[in-house]
């Protein structure tokens, strides 16, 4: 294998390595090309990729992708396969179980589940437990239980109170008898708009009274002009 082809090996592995969330390491000394290629088609249901990669040029990868704890497994021939986030690691080891027991060749060493090393038990262990949209169900069902438990506790009394609500009401509604449909009250008119009261229109009485008291002053006078004329003829004739 030349330089390039190394490198190019070497950058694959490292973004697979990345990119895992999962990963399983076997032996697959003695494997056929044929048994290679099944093995990889089932990975491949699964959202995994199945590499077969020296051991020299997978280390050089997992120091450059900080995946340190792949290094212990990287002993003899070894075949790796990655799982990405998003992928069904159950379905990983189960397919990789089933490998190993139908060839009797493959050989599971380990693996990194979620940055944690795991052992061939743990792998096995893993096999065993339902599929993924198995377990997302049932850890949705445990979480929603204990609400639906509760809100069974609280609707029950306030469906009970609805419905003696609902039955008080036709037993009233049942006493009271049909009701007379009440006639429409009579729309009044609008009130005219008040008007102001017009100006009164002045008299003459002023005027006339008056006149009046001018006449009695007058009266007033010749009377007392009259008076005056009789006391002067009463003093002429006294002195003569």
């Amino acid at each position: 294998m030349q330089k390039t082809e190394k490198q190019y090996v070497v950058d694959q592995l490292t973004e697979r390595l990345k990119t895992a969330e999962t990963l399983i390491v076997a032996d697959y000394r003695g494997l056929t090309n044929k048994q290679l290629d099944a093995i990889r088609e089932e990975l491949l249901k699964c959202g995994a990729k199945f590499a077969v990669a020296k051991n020299t040029l997978a280390r050089r990868a997992a120091e450059a992708a900080g995946a340190d704890a792949v290094l212990s497994l990287l002993e003899g021939p070894t075949a790796i396969a990655f799982v990405p986030v998003g992928g069904d690691p159950v379905g990983v080891a189960k397919a990789l179980n089933e490998a190993a027991r139908t060839t009797k060749i493959l050989t599971i060493r380990g693996g990194v589940l979620q940055g944690k090393i795991i052992g061939e038990e743990d792998i096995k262990s893993l096999a065993t437990l339902p599929p993924v949209d198995t377990l997302r169900g049932q850890a949705l069902g445990a979480m929603v239980a204990p609400l639906t438990g509760f809100l069974a506790l609280i609707g029950t009394p306030l469906t009970d109170l609805v419905g003696l609500i609902d039955a008080r009401i036709e037993q009233l509604d049942a006493a009271a008898g049909p009701k007379a449909v009440a006639a429409p009250a009579p729309v009044e008119a609008p009130a005219a708009p008040a008007t102001e009261p017009e100006a009164e229109a002045p008299t003459e009485e002023p005027a006339a009274e008056a006149v009046a008291e001018e006449t009695v002053a007058e009266a007033d006078g010749s009377a007392e002009a009259a008076a005056d004329n009789d006391t002067d003829t009463e003093k002429t004739e006294e002195e003569a």
